[in-house]
This record gives C-alpha cells, sequence and structure tokens, in this order.
C-alpha cells in the first residue's frame, strides 16, 4: 500500500509457498473473475431475492465481471483507486457484490464492520480505520451525520436513487464507467486486500489486516480441505463468505434473511431456495444449523455442509447428518478472522467423539489444514515477541493455540497493543541446497508469523487438536483452572437446559466459578430451585465439574451479532456478580 497506510504493522513478511493449481498469475484476489468470465459467461454467479422475496435478480460471470469494470472505472474518476480505505455498509444484495469486486479490481481496500454492534464501538471502529471513502444504503450516510462516523471520508456514495448526504449514487458511478476495459489493478500478492473487523465477541472489534495472498491462500485452502470443484450452488448465510464463490467457480443463492440474525432466520425460505435452485452446499453459523435442524425437511441435493463461528453441538450435526444424503459432508472448520481455516473435522467422526465431549474432553476441531503448523504454547496473557520451541507443552496438556501458515495475517489496523499481544515473529532456517531434496536452491533464513489464537486447547494421541475454550474466559479458582468448552457440555446434557456458560467472579486465581444457565422454552420458574439440584448431582460425576457449586438461571443469553453463536460471557460476569452481590 503506498503513503496512505497508516497501520502499525511492520514490513509485511515473504510470502508463504500456496497451492498452485488454479492460483492467479495476477495477485489480486479478484483476477479469477475475469476468467470465469471468459470460461463461463453464462453460469449464473450470484442470485439474489427481489421484492417479497422472488429470486427475480441474477448476475452471470460476465455480466459480474463487466458491471465490476464499469464501477471500478467509475469509482477512480471520484478517486477511489488503488489503496483507497473505503468504507462499505451495504446491505447483501447485487450491489453488494458488485462493489466488494470493483474495490478489489481497483486495488480499493474494503473496510467491513458488523452494522449491529454496538454503536459506540463501531464509531471506534470507522474511526481506527480512517476511511478515505464512504460506501453505504442512505440509512449509513444518515448515521454517518448523526452519529459523526468516519469523519476522515472525503468521498462518499450512496446506493440510493438520489445523491443525498453523498457525492454521487453508485448508479451514477457505473454509467460514468460504461464501457471500461478491464480494470484489474496490477496488486502485488503482499499489498493490502481489505481490512475485516472482527466479531466482537470478547471485545471491541479489532480490524484484521487481509493481504491479497491471504485471499488467495484461503481460496486455496477451501477448495482442497473440502474437495469444492466449479459449478456447484453454494447457499453462503454469512454475506462475505460468498466472496469467495466466484474464485471457485461457485453460483452463490443470497439467502432470504436479515444475516445478522442467523438464529432468527426462516428455515421455510432457506428449504425453498435449497429446493428451487438445487443447492448443492450450504454455509452457516451453528445457531443457523439448530434453525434448520429443528425444521426436519430433508435436503437431497445437499452435498456439504459448513458450519463455523462457534462450536457445534454434535447433537446439531446428528440431526444434519440424518436430514441429508448418506454420501454428504458435515464440515466444522475451526479457525478466526485472523486465520481462516485452521483445522476441521468432519461430522461422522465428531458425533463419534460426542460422548466424550459431554464428559468434559472439550470440543475436537479435528487435525490441521495442510500447510498449516499447528502447536500449543503454554498459557500466557502477556505478549511474546519471539518464538521459541521452548515454549511449547507437552501432548495432551493444555495450552494456548497457535498457527503459521499461509492465511495468517500480519496485524491489526491502528491497534499496535493487540498486534503484540496476538502476533509472535519466528525465525526460519534456510531450505537445503539444492541436491539435498529440494531442488529449489538455498534460502536464507527468515521470518514468519505465529498467530496466538487466544483459545486453549490440547492434542489427543491421534493427533486430533481439541478445544477447551477461550483463554480470556478460563476460570482461575484456587482449585486449578476450569475452561468453558470443558465444563459446559457436562451440564448442557440435562434436557430441560438449552444451554450453559461457565463465568468466574473475582480475581483471577482465587475466582469463584458460576454456571448461567439458559432453560429451554415453557420451563417454569418454578423448576429452578429443582433443576439447580440436579445440575450439581450432574457435575458431582466429574473433579473437574463439581468444583462448580453455584447456579444462575438467566432468560436469554448474549451472543454475538454475526453468528449469534458466541456466547457473551464477558457481559454474563458482570450480570452474575450483580446477582452474587445482591
Amino acid at each position: 500500500m503506498g503513503a496512505s497506510d497508516s497501520s502499525d504493522e511492520r514490513t509485511p513478511l515473504p510470502n508463504p509457498p500456496l497451492h498452485s493449481e488454479g492460483r492467479e498469475q495476477n495477485g489480486n484476489i479478484a483476477a479469477s473473475l475475469p476468467r470465469l468470465a471468459r470460461e463461463r459467461p453464462e453460469q449464473i454467479a450470484i442470485r439474489c431475492p427481489g421484492r417479497n422475496g422472488r429470486y427475480d435478480i441474477a448476475l452471470t460471470y460476465a455480466q459480474l465481471d463487466a458491471r465490476s469494470d464499469a464501477i471500478a472505472a467509475g469509482l477512480a474518476k471520484h478517486g477511489i483507486a488503488r489503496g483507497t480505505r473505503t468504507v462499505v455498509m451495504v446491505r447483501p444484495t447485487p450491489e453488494f457484490f458488485l462493489l466488494m469486486f470493483a474495490l478489489f479490481k481497483a486495488g480499493a481496500v474494503p473496510v467491513l464492520v458488523d452494522p449491529g454492534i454496538d454503536k459506540r464501538a463501531l464509531k471506534q471502529c470507522l474511526d481506527e480505520a480512517k476511511p478515505e471513502a464512504f460506501i453505504g444504503i442512505p440509512l449509513a450516510h444518515a448515521a454517518r451525520i448523526l452519529l459523526r462516523w468516519a469523519p476522515s471520508a472525503r468521498t462518499r456514495i450512496t446506493t440510493g436513487t438520489q445523491a443525498w448526504l453523498a457525492d454521487a449514487t453508485l448508479a451514477q458511478i457505473e454509467r460514468a464507467g460504461q464501457g471500461a476495459a478491464s480494470q484489474l489493478a496490477d496488486t502485488q500478492a503482499d499489498d493490502i486486500a481489505a481490512i475485516l473487523f472482527t466479531s466482537g465477541s470478547t471485545g471491541v472489534p479489532k480490524g484484521v489486516v487481509y493481504r491479497h495472498r491471504h485471499f488467495v491462500a484461503q481460496v486455496g485452502m477451501l477448495r482442497d480441505a473440502f474437495g469444492i470443484e466449479p459449478g456447484g450452488i453454494d447457499l453462503p448465510t454469512f454475506p462475505p463468505f460468498a466472496l469467495f464463490d466466484p474464485a471457485l467457480g461457485l453460483t452463490s443463492i443470497i439467502p432470504d434473511m436479515d444475516p445478522t440474525r442467523p438464529a432468527q432466520a426462516d428455515p421455510r425460505k432457506l428449504v425453498r431456495a435449497i429446493e428451487r435452485f438445487g443447492v448443492t452446499q450450504l454455509f452457516g453459523s451453528p445457531a443457523l444449523m439448530d434453525v434448520i435442524a429443528r425444521h426436519g425437511v430433508h435436503l437431497p441435493t445437499i452435498r456439504r455442509v459448513t458450519s463455523a463461528g462457534a462450536p457445534v453441538a454434535a447433537g446439531v450435526v446428528a440431526k444434519m447428518r440424518s436430514l441429508l444424503p448418506d454420501d454428504a459432508q458435515f464440515w466444522t472448520p475451526y479457525g478466526a478472522t485472523e486465520c481462516l481455516p485452521v483445522a476441521v473435522i468432519e461430522g461422522r467422526e465428531l458425533v463419534t467423539l460426542r460422548e466424550r465431549t459431554e464428559q468434559g474432553a472439550g470440543t475436537c476441531v479435528g487435525r490441521a489444514v495442510p500447510p498449516n503448523l499447528v502447536r500449543l504454547i503454554r498459557v500466557d496473557d502477556d505478549a511474546i515477541e519471539t518464538w521459541s520451541d521452548d515454549l511449547q507443552v507437552a501432548g495432551g496438556l493444555v495450552g494456548e493455540i497457535t498457527v503459521a501458515g499461509p492465511s495468517v495475517t500480519d496485524s491489526y489496523f491502528n491497534r499496535p497493543e493487540a498486534t503484540r499481544l496476538a502476533k509472535t515473529r519466528e525465525t526460519l532456517p534456510p531450505l537445503p541446497l539444492a541436491g539435498e531434496g529440494w531442488g529449489e536452491g538455498a534460502r536464507a533464513a527468515g521470518e514468519r508469523i505465529v498467530h496466538r489464537m487466544g483459545d486453549l486447547g490440547y492434542f489427543d494421541r491421534e493427533g486430533r487438536l481439541w478445544f477447551c475454550g477461550r483463554k480470556s474466559q478460563r476460570v482461575v479458582t484456587v482449585r486449578g483452572t476450569l475452561c468453558t468448552e470443558q465444563v459446559e457440555p457436562v451440564f448442557n446434557t440435562h434436557p430441560e437446559v438449552r444451554r450453559t456458560a461457565l463465568v468466574g467472579i473475582g480475581t483471577r486465581g482465587t475466582q469463584t466459578p458460576v454456571l448461567c444457565v439458559e432453560l429451554r422454552k415453557g420451563v417454569a420458574r418454578t423448576e429452578h430451585e429443582r433443576i439447580a439440584e440436579e445440575l450439581l448431582h450432574i457435575g458431582e460425576g466429574f473433579v473437574h465439574t463439581a468444583k462448580v457449586e453455584t447456579f444462575l438461571f438467566h432468560p436469554g443469553f448474549p451472543v454475538d451479532i454475526r453468528h449469534n453463536a458466541k456466547i457473551g460471557r464477558e457481559k454474563l460476569a458482570a450480570w452474575a456478580a450483580r446477582r452474587v452481590r445482591a
């Protein structure tokens, strides 16, 4: 990126090796679009619902390529070009996808923040990103004025029909670039491609710096891990994931739902879309999978389901598998905004491990996705500037999960302290000389980034990784440390319990463990005392859960805005502390 780059990051590290098959020569993540427009011009790239949920809006690969070229050319006339940080606040409509590919082609840097987060946190995110342009729906521009979002943005574009509160409409931008030749900027692999903010489930969201090589690596790793082939039809219920589909040669069917509320999606609408278009693969959060599983309609066209964002309950996986063809696969990749995918496990194996999870083993997230290197280090809340093998813990012991690989991002934008806490630099030895089995000559010693996931876990004897919970959410008592994913599944076996959340009250080291309990619908308050006694009895069956003796009933857990699946344990801890004091 040029002189406008004000992030805290150091010089980017050299490109790691990537999968060569299908890799574009241009470092731009959008480079696959013009190729597919030549090879598959009439294939539908994206289909979106219009009024009343009717799927009457579609873009072929040729149209997506030509129209995004026109928009990129029009954006250039308004000063949005290579390196321009640009906030995008547009609903998952054709305009969103046209805009995103236009920005990638221009070499601009889209800035994406979940719109449903706390308004103060959203303003902080936009202030940190220091955007130079703002593209949004009319409501977003009204909020920009009223709440003083992104005052640094000097170029303002609206998707509305009139240029109120903006310099131009998107339609005017596209008309200004009509007939433009290919707008694919000659971006380099290390150029910044986007700033994607985390969900903020454990604090204020952080802007993750994505380079074009990170996106290219993700596409290759996802394709290889899941055996994705061109021509499939995808229903991605998290819109940013639909951006991967054109690079994979897929058709995206954008669901008729509010993407910020997957737990409230109407399963009838989703099933109708799956049946009408013959959807072959589905992506959704665990909350959305629970919605579809409870709906109970068979899905004979689905060949691949992928669910991420939080651990998926084995019971939900088993129910979903019963609705799919016998040869269909249910994948639960493990990862984060900072690096995805890290590891993956298929549903059949996850279901076989259900009993171990319910006995406090944690949640198995499978094996590392090649070429990732996943290692565990001692639990430490402080920064680790330089990697050392002495940091690693022995097999079978719980440690903090770290990963090094081609999709691992380098830094957070304008968050130097967060970058320092999450990133470690590892010195690499030189590669052997030619003739020693490598055949590519000697390589000087270099460095790579090791990302600290902020998650705790361990490896079992089969080499599988088990997730035990977030490091920041562990409860440290005078009798030892408790991890959320090793405690909660034990209590979740109670038939009247929907879910539980372990929190700690007091100073770490002398915390009192408290189990917050959300019951299933229809359970009366008069049953709370009985259920608490039964939960206490369940916990006594295992050494670690026997330490939990306080149970509080909550009407409905706070969850993250992105997936509706990550429990807001920090908020629950504050609530529990007030209840215990009272």
